[in-house]
């Protein structure tokens, strides 16, 4: 029997469809910027989910940091965010930056801890906290958690942060160029040890890297905000200079996605990154930290997802 030309036309068109592979699922992974921890980590996830979760094609997205990640991950159930855990309770509960409205979030997985860098260079005249009076401060990028826990570093110091430093709001990279060009005087960060973009600073000619102790402001900043936040120890040969251990303040990081992801796909996602953690440890050493011992609610201020949390107890994890 004869087609006729259009019908011909439907058919081939139709079996030419057929012959296509379904479209992959997107998902999108919200980091941080280039000179962080986050952004590593995130294009090792990234390839990792593309190459062994079948219909997965993930990407890693340049961010602003942990507030953008959440306002990303709570609008939209394509994206997983990268996130210290301080935003993501503000986040949680619809305060501070997120202004009144709750962002609908659950845990993948409990990631590592962030330290808290405060950075100068020797012949800046700043040996201790204290010493920020009257200086030209970075206290992060906008959109970042950096910024968050360093406004409420110097809330817990006594010192405000509009009147008694000159800030500036830039990322981590931003930050050592600045100190660098000698535009700013110290900068804020938060983030896994070591930070590439600090080793860089670390490593510059003619340069001698100082750190501020911060963990005495810990208490202050727990009484006010919750038990967020832990006394903890940069270790003087984690870069290149220092003279000491810096006692710093750490916060933990999460992965979080939006409640409305799918079961299946959460469970994909914790199942891969756990199986295949070497791929990540080649990626950042600090991937190490993820440990199925470390997932637990009390190490995070939001519910676990329930395809994650279908994982973990697979593994015998014990979350409560």
């Amino acid at each position: 029997m004869k087609l006729s030309a259009k019908r011909f036309a439907f058919a081939l068109a139709f079996a030419c469809a057929a012959a296509q592979p379904a479209l992959a699922d997107n998902l999108s992974i919200a980091t941080g910027g280039t000179g962080g921890v986050y952004y590593p980590i995130g294009g090792g996830m990234a390839s990792l989910l593309s190459k062994k979760v079948p219909g997965l094609e993930a990407t890693a997205e340049v961010t602003g940091g942990s507030v953008d990640n959440l306002k990303l991950v709570g609008s939209d159930e394509t994206y997983i965010g990268m996130t210290m855990s301080d935003a993501a309770l503000d986040a949680y509960k619809g305060q501070d930056k997120f202004d009144g409205k709750k962002m609908p979030l659950r845990t993948l997985m409990i990631m590592y801890p962030n330290s808290m860098h405060v950075v100068t260079l020797q012949g800046k005249g700043i040996e201790k906290f204290a010493d920020l009076k009257g200086k030209r401060v970075s206290t992060g990028s906008p959109g970042s958690a950096t910024e968050v826990m360093a406004f409420r570093q110097l809330e817990a110091a006594g010192l405000d942060r509009d009147k008694d430093v000159t800030r500036e709001r830039l990322s981590v990279a931003e930050s050592v160029n600045a100190l660098k060009d000698n535009k700013i005087d110290a900068f804020f960060w938060v983030g896994g040890l070591p930070t590439a973009a600090v080793t860089d600073l670390a490593n510059t000619p003619g340069t001698t890297l100082q750190m501020i102790d911060s963990a005495e402001l810990v208490p202050a900043m727990n009484a006010k905000y919750g038990n967020l936040y832990v006394q903890a120890v940069i270790g003087k040969d984690v870069y290149r200079g220092m003279k000491a251990d810096n006692k710093n303040a750490n916060v933990m990081n999460i992965l979080v996605a939006n409640q409305d992801m799918s079961d299946e796909t959460a469970y994909n996602i914790v199942k891969t990154i756990f199986e295949s953690r070497d791929d990540l440890i080649a990626v950042h050493k600090i991937t190490a930290d993820f440990k199925l011992e470390n997932q637990k609610s009390a190490a995070t201020p939001i519910p676990f997802h329930p395809g994650a949390a279908k994982y973990f107890q697979e593994r015998g994890a014990k979350l409560d």
